[in-house]
């Protein structure tokens, strides 16, 4: 199962890390996946979401109310 949120498509990405010489070598940065039952079309469902895309998810479901 790859590290994809399932709202958002947020992946793993990559770049350079830097040493204090400046030396650069790859890396990568994954994104933080939460599991989370939301309720959609009045139906709960169980899937994995970005950190991020929660935070804006409540936001959206807190001016709603």
């Amino acid at each position: 199962m790859a590290r994809v949120c399932e709202l958002s498509g947020r992946g793993t990405i990559s770049g350079n890390k830097r040493s204090h010489s400046m030396r650069a070598t790859r890396r990568t940065w994954k994104v933080n996946l939460q599991r989370k039952t939301v309720v959609i079309n009045g139906q709960k469902v169980r899937i994995r979401v970005s950190a991020r895309a929660l935070k804006s998810l409540n936001k959206v479901q807190s001016s709603a109310e």
